[in-house]
């Protein structure tokens, strides 16, 4: 017999509930069996901590005298524009947003040293930032500019907003060419001399929910070390993909998309990044719990890095041009081994997301759970999931 959330959050309340890691509850499974784990676990927590460029913060600088209204304006952030088409005193900076004097790529490969990410972190991290507006002036708003700095505690709300976060695995670059080649999976070497991948593998999210059975929209979760909340599926989400006979998808499949109180953040989970040859990003922590309700939920979380696996493509050709060729698969256990195998060859690979980032933000959930600080949530709705028939082996 199956156990509720309402269940599980009174043993939360209680201090009762058994909360394990995903990566703990890979043993869990192999040694007792998931009749035995659904018994024993309650919560199985995961975590994720990479480069996620869909990421954005919006807020509102609070009111000024005279009155400004920054809407249909120019609005400026430590010199990288943010999108001023909202209200009179609402902004909203992008991750990847670059400065106007940045010379991106005239330089190749550009360096992009701060953009949209690093303001974001520097928010967080409670540092003033320069705030440079012009506004064209009406009869209720007659302000025209403003030229200042503002701090994160000073800003009537500020909001991390995500539109899609936390894909439910993905490529592994190869370069097949004979020159250097810079991408937002990394520098990759000529004639296959190095495989990037960015994903946590048997800890992330949405590989541990594969036909998001549990994560849906409104499930409370651990986003850049505050609580945030899944507000819909994320952009590009496509769950009808080729998978395995355990229903893990092998190729780019789930998204998210995600929000939470910025001013609850922390620097540590939201980092700003430069992508040479690519642009500016913003590293984002997220965790989700999943309740342990049944047996299928304790087989689905069971899963390990040799359970999944990732198309290798080629990003000098087959990428760019969409060609949809996949050179072969691989699992994340040969990834995470620091070498795969391609005809032959061995490869050395590369992670841009941070495993050991992933397990702490795993942990750390576990640890507010087990306080009693954080309670699990049921979804108001489903994200729109894999229809077809599937005979799960097991």
């Amino acid at each position: 017999m199956g156990k509720t959330i309402q269940e599980i959050n009174e043993k939360i309340k209680s201090g009762k509930a058994v909360v394990v890691t995903a990566e703990e509850m890979i043993e869990i499974v192999r040694k007792k069996g998931e009749s035995r784990a659904v018994k024993e676990v309650d919560v199985v927590t995961t975590g994720t901590f990479g480069p996620m460029c869909s990421s954005g913060a919006y807020f509102n600088i609070g009111p000024r005298k005279p009155t400004i209204k920054i809407g249909g304006g120019k609005c400026y952030l430590n010199d990288v524009p943010a999108y001023a088409g909202y209200a009179a005193l609402d902004v909203l900076i992008g991750a990847t947003a670059l400065p106007e004097d940045d010379p991106k790529n005239k330089y190749y490969p550009g360096r992009f040293r701060y953009g949209g990410g690093h303001v974001i972190e520097d928010l967080v991290a409670g540092k003033d930032v320069h705030l440079k507006v012009e506004a064209y002036g009406t009869d209720c708003y007659p302000g025209k500019e403003l030229d200042e700095f503002i701090n994160i505690k000073n800003l009537r709300n500020a909001i991390l907003y995500n539109p899609r976060n936390s894909y439910q695995n993905y490529n592994v670059a190869v370069n097949l060419s004979d020159k250097v080649i810079y991408t937002y999976l990394g520098v990759l070497r000529p004639r296959m001399g190095n495989a990037n991948y960015s994903s946590a593998g048997q800890l992330s999210p949405l590989l541990n929910d594969p036909f998001y059975k549990t994560i849906g929209i409104g499930t409370r979760i651990f986003l850049g070390g505050g609580v945030g909340y899944i507000s819909w599926y994320g952009t590009q989400h496509n769950p009808d993909v080729e998978r395995t006979e355990r229903g893990v998808p092998k190729r780019p499949a789930g998204t998210i998309a995600v929000i939470g109180d910025l001013k609850q953040m922390s620097p540590e989970y939201l980092k700003g990044a430069s992508i040479t040859g690519y642009g500016a990003s913003l590293y984002v922590g997220m965790g989700i719990p999943i309740p342990i309700l049944d047996e299928e939920m304790a087989f689905y979380t069971s899963v390990s890095d040799v359970d999944i696996y990732a198309p290798v493509v080629d990003y000098s050709r087959a990428y760019p041009q969409g060609t949809g060729e996949i050179i072969k698969e691989v699992t994340y256990k040969e990834l995470r081994s620091g070498e795969i195998k391609i005809c032959g060859k061995g490869i050395p690979t590369g992670s841009l997301a941070s495993y050991y980032m992933a397990r702490k933000i795993a942990n750390e959930l576990k640890k507010w759970i087990e306080e009693g600080k954080f309670l699990l949530t049921e979804p108001v709705e489903r994200l729109p999931g894999w229809e077809k028939e599937v005979k799960i082996i097991r």
